[in-house]
This record gives structure tokens, C-alpha cells and sequence, in this order.
């Protein structure tokens, strides 16, 4: 395998992890930083700073693709500077993933969604990953590209978990009702995807989600637990102050099935509810203290 890797961020790094010992050369990840790119020769990975550098004999050398970067204003940043160089090539690769966001379903008022369910996102955020989805998946039926899209939900792991906010004081349980969300520890999503490159499916589309939606509150009750400190205080959904961002995320209440992942991937999560998720991170940070 040589894999390149579009936008070496918290997912795509966790997936080097996933992969070590990595022989010289098997990734190859870009990054808009130099600084970043320093440290991601630290990690054993060949860094190339995107946009910027010429990247086609990197796409000629690789095996495996891998896009997580997404949508800026509204246009994927790939296609807009590689979409000639990826149409060229795109017989050659084994395997392309496209990393993408369970946003793109829109609101269900908390009922279920698999990847056959109707594309009807609330936010411009998800609108911009549907309008992108459709780009790779147009190229990948023009060209012969052996595309496969990933559709994430909220991502926590190592080093981002709830419990800093409620160690300091700062969270808050936001409270709307009937809302609920599917997330996914980091780690998972690197087994996935690994999964999928050893069983490769052009074309197939994959929720990479827990087995338990849950209403955000209850996350922060049960990090609160686990900490043994007060519950952070309730505000009602009209009340709270909140990023833009942030409100948009309670836009659309979902739950997201990921029942396809399990059966044709293999997959078998290590963390199937942010319970266990949560479990392994405090453990975690006990150790290290």
C-alpha cells in the first residue's frame, strides 16, 4: 500500500496510529503548515503542503487515496486544484475514500437514517457536502474512479472528549427536546477504513457511527459521573448562547444506522456507546496522572 492522504488531520492521524510500524514511505499526507508538516515527518508520514505543490507523481505512485479535507466556500479544494489529474488517473488506484458528514440526511426528527435514506440537509455545511459528494461520485462514473464515501457524525477521541469543559466549569447541558445525535470515537473510524481498503467496493456509501444515538445532555451527565463532580447546569435550546456552528448542529435530530458497516466491512466496534467510548478515555487519563 502507499497511501495518500488529503488533509492530515485528527481522523487522518488517527489512522497512521491505526496502521504503525508504517515502512518508510507507505503514507504520504498534505497540510497547509509547515509547521505541521514538521510534525508530521514525527510521525513517519512524507508531508506535502497542499495547495502548493505539485502532486501528481504522488498520485501516480499511490495505491489508496484518502480525502478528509472539506468543503472551503462552498467548493471541494481537491477536485478545484486536482479534478484533470484525478480524471487521468483515476483506473490506477486500488481505493479512494472520501470522508464526508452524516449532516448531508438533514433533519429526521430523531428517527432513523441509513445511507439509502434522502439527502436533505438543513445547513449550508451539509448542502456543501451533498453538492461534493455528487462531484466525486460523477467522476468516479465518468472516469472508472473506485470512490467510497464514508458519512461521519460527530468525532471524539483522545484529547477531544467532554471532560475539559466540565473539569473548568464551561459546559452547559443544552436542552431541546426530542433531540438526539449519533457520534463515533476516533478510533473506530480508523478501523473502518482500513476495513474497507482490505475489501475494497467502488461506489458503496458507509454510516461510520456508534450504536447509540443519545441526547448530547446525557453525554455530559455521564462524563460529569464518571469525574465525580457536579452536573453542569441545564439551559433550554432558546436560552443557550452558541457559535453559529454550533447552533446549526441542532438543526436536525437523527439517529444514523450503521448496520451496513458492521455487515460488509466486518467491523465490530471497540466503542458501541459513548458510555464505553467515554470509559477508555477517563481510564486513560487516570493512567497518565
Amino acid at each position: 500500500m502507499k497511501l495518500l492522504i488529503f488533509g492530515m488531520g485528527y481522523t487522518a492521524q488517527a489512522l497512521v496510529q491505526e496502521m504503525r510500524p508504517l515502512p518508510p514511505g507507505t503514507v504520504i499526507g498534505t497540510t497547509r503548515s509547515e509547521d505541521k508538516a514538521a510534525a508530521l515527518r514525527d510521525m513517519g508520514v512524507e508531508a506535502r503542503l497542499f495547495p502548493g505543490t505539485d502532486l501528481r507523481a504522488d498520485l501516480e505512485a499511490a495505491s489508496h487515496v484518502l480525502i478528509t479535507a472539506g468543503p472551503q466556500d462552498g467548493a471541494d479544494p481537491v477536485l478545484h486544484h486536482l479534478r484533470p489529474v484525478f480524471a487521468d488517473l483515476a483506473p490506477r488506484f486500488d481505493w479512494v475514500g472520501y470522508l464526508s458528514t452524516t449532516g448531508v440526511y438533514g433533519d429526521h426528527q430523531g428517527g432513523w437514517v441509513d445511507e439509502n435514506a434522502a439527502l436533505t440537509p438543513a445547513t449550508k455545511r451539509g448542502r456543501a457536502r451533498v453538492a461534493t459528494e455528487s462531484e466525486w461520485q460523477a467522476l468516479a462514473r465518468d472516469h472508472g474512479l473506485p470512490l467510497h464515501i464514508f458519512r461521519l457524525p460527530g468525532i471524539y477521541g483522545p484529547g477531544r472528549g467532554p471532560f475539559e469543559k466540565v473539569r473548568n466549569g464551561t459546559a452547559r447541558r443544552i436542552i431541546k427536546a426530542g433531540q438526539v445525535f449519533s457520534r463515533i470515537h476516533v478510533e473506530d473510524i480508523a478501523q473502518a477504513l482500513l476495513a474497507s481498503m482490505a475489501r475494497p467496493d467502488p461506489g458503496a456509501i458507509y454510516n461510520i457511527c456508534d450504536d447509540d444515538p443519545a441526547p448530547p445532555q446525557d453525554v455530559l451527565t455521564y462524563a460529569a459521573q464518571l469525574l465525580g463532580v457536579d452536573l453542569p447546569p441545564t439551559v433550554p435550546f432558546e436560552e443557550a448562547e452558541m457559535s453559529p456552528m454550533a447552533r446549526s448542529f441542532y438543526a436536525e435530530s437523527k439517529r444514523v444506522d450503521n448496520t451496513r458497516m458492521k455487515r460488509e466491512l466486518g467491523v465490530r466496534l471497540r466503542y458501541p456507546t459513548y458510555r464505553a467510548g467515554l470509559d477508555a478515555l477517563f481510564a486513560a487519563e487516570r493512567d497518565k496522572s
